[in-house]
């Protein structure tokens, strides 16, 4: 256990990454996943660009980009504001999906029925299908957070001094020890998850109680 407290200062780090990630993703996922649904071509056109340019290329490439790249266009980033960003925008495009995917599953009849109580477009969205829709995102949100906190370990790979890292540098100095090093590592990893775990799923027991209820 003598390797638990380096451990324990890069999961702090950890945890601001999965935290902030997490937050900037959800925001980016809903403004994607509305603009893939558009009722203008050149919205639908320009998210559906920015979603598949972050779902179709790598994460550590995108990671290196804003890490190594951005500075020849004069915008530098801290090792920890370049793994967020790239972080962010990589499970955010994915996380669209399921915005988008979960908006489309809503019966046509609900749409029509806001209409004929001359509902705004924008009244329909808010007070009639995003709150069914987002029932539906809780499985999906719920995987993308835990896929998120396992992206997380790349960041070790600009420097920012995260669990990964930490591990990496106490595999370094202690060769003999890289077991109990590893094995810590890993059953940290899990127990950053498990709030996850356990509490995408009391969301969702708690959303299907309220459907039931009505």
């Amino acid at each position: 256990m003598m390797f638990l407290p380096e451990l324990l200062r890069g999961a702090g780090v950890t945890i601001q990454v999965l935290l902030l990630s997490a937050a900037f993703a959800f925001i980016f996922a809903f403004i994607a996943g509305l603009g893939r649904v558009s009722r203008f071509w050149v919205v639908r056109f320009l998210m559906g660009a920015l979603v598949e340019l972050f779902r179709g290329t790598s994460l550590l490439v995108q990671m290196f980009f804003f890490y190594f790249a951005l500075p020849a266009f004069g915008m530098e980033l801290s090792p920890f504001a370049a793994g967020v960003l790239a972080l962010s925008l990589n499970y955010g495009a994915y996380a669209s999906e399921i915005v988008r995917g979960a908006i489309l599953s809503v019966p046509g009849g609900q749409t029509e029925a806001g209409i004929a109580l001359n509902m705004t477009r924008w009244q329909r969205m808010r007070l009639v299908i995003l709150p069914q829709a987002f029932r539906l995102m809780l499985p999906g949100f719920g995987n993308n957070a835990i896929e998120l906190l396992k992206g997380t370990s790349l960041v070790s790979l600009v420097t920012l001094a995260d669990l990964t890292f930490q591990g990496r540098v106490l595999k370094d100095n202690y060769t003999g020890d890289q077991i109990e090093i590893f094995t810590l590592l890993l059953l940290l990893y899990f127990v950053l998850a498990l709030p996850l775990i356990f509490g995408a799923r009391w969301l969702e027991k708690r959303s299907a109680k309220g459907v039931a209820a009505r």
